[in-house]
């Protein structure tokens, strides 16, 4: 894979072929009431269930798996959570010495993940600059290699074999999908899905909270904006910038980007909870919010078309790591209500 091109969809399918049976095959799961609310055919893929509590095991996973053939000893990584569970456990499996970088105000649940894991764990301000800094300074002391979360080849061929999974289980269950909706923070994941949808002429769609949008200003602009991340539930979806390598891939191929706020997100961890039995975490439930809106966005939203007529979208579950409090905070609030003047577009 060149690192300067960029991964194509052939390196999802290898990145695919090489992580099978070191990850789990999650299922693809239905509720008809969500498929009422969508006036779609949604299919769940239950990333939450995932080694390491989400997707980015993959993406880990398969970068981790390269660096040792490499004949690396050890590896850095900075996140907000998942990504750093997620190389703490590959790392481990490999016998890695594994350091990750967490903001002050990481998750307590993803900061015991990896050090559960075997990782030392540094703290690094709020920001995504203050913890690329902090990564960046650790590797040149100890020469081991950054697994950055988003802008890195592997890891974007990993996180696109959920994508491609998903696909596949579409396709053999008899309802391919018609658009395939991923949460967005650095980028990684929907550029992932971009490329293990291309060529098939399936619609791929981001996902980000009002006021994290940096891919969807950055789409619009047509080169990469920051943001100043605004207050969130989905903790995963706030970095300030999309990365490089995700952006150039997705300002061809994605579809569209779509904005939710922080109600639409907590209506769809109910939904999740509730009607598909998945606990997942506000970040991970994000594409289900933008699912929930992409139908009537669109125009697929159709008066008068039965179920088996209706389009089939594919949303990735992308993880299942929330603290305790916030499940109860979440699951008791009232659903908010649905208007169609709500916060959000597409690109």
């Amino acid at each position: 894979m060149s690192r300067t091109a960029g991964p194509v969809r052939a390196d999802v399918e290898e990145a695919a072929r090489w992580l099978s049976g070191r990850v789990v095959p999650t299922p693809v799961l239905r509720s008809p009431v969500i498929d009422e609310m969508a006036g779609a055919r949604v299919l769940l893929k239950a990333e939450n269930l995932q080694h390491g509590g989400s997707y980015k095991m993959r993406g880990a996973l398969r970068a981790v798996g390269r660096l040792v053939e490499a004949g690396h000893t050890g590896v850095i990584a900075q996140s907000t959570g998942n990504h750093a569970v997620a190389v703490a456990l590959a790392a481990r499996e490999h016998g890695l010495a594994a350091t990750v970088v967490l903001p002050v105000d990481a998750a307590p649940t993803k900061v015991d993940g990896a050090r559960a894991a075997g990782a030392q764990v540094v703290f690094a301000g709020t920001s995504v600059e203050e913890r690329v800094a902090t990564a960046r300074g650790l590797s040149a002391e100890t020469g081991h290699p950054v697994v950055d979360a988003y802008d890195h080849p592997d890891v974007i061929a990993g996180q696109g074999s959920a994508s491609l999974e998903l696909i596949e289980q579409a396709e053999r269950a008899g309802t391919p999908l018609d658009a395939l909706v991923v949460p967005v923070g650095g980028g990684g994941g929907v550029a992932g899905a971009c490329l293990a949808a291309a060529g098939s002429g399936i619609e791929v769609y981001g996902v980000e909270p009002v006021g994290c949008d940096s891919l969807a200003r950055s789409l619009e602009a047509g080169r990469r904006i920051p943001v100043a991340p605004a207050p969130t539930i989905a903790d995963g979806l706030r970095p300030s910038c999309v990365g490089e390598l995700p952006f150039a891939i997705a300002r061809t191929a994605l579809r569209g980007v779509v904005r939710v706020d922080d109600d639409e997100i907590a209506e769809a961890f109910r939904l999740l909870l509730m009607e598909a039995k998945v606990l997942a975490e506000p970040s991970g439930a994000a594409g289900l919010a933008g699912a929930l809106r992409l139908p009537a966005e669109a125009g697929a939203a159709r008066t008068g078309v039965q179920p088996e007529q209706r389009r089939t979208i594919g949303v990735v579950v992308t993880g299942g790591n929330v603290e305790a409090a916030l499940v109860a905070r979440l699951a008791g609030r009232r659903p908010a209500e649905r208007a169609a003047t709500t916060a959000g577009s597409t690109r």
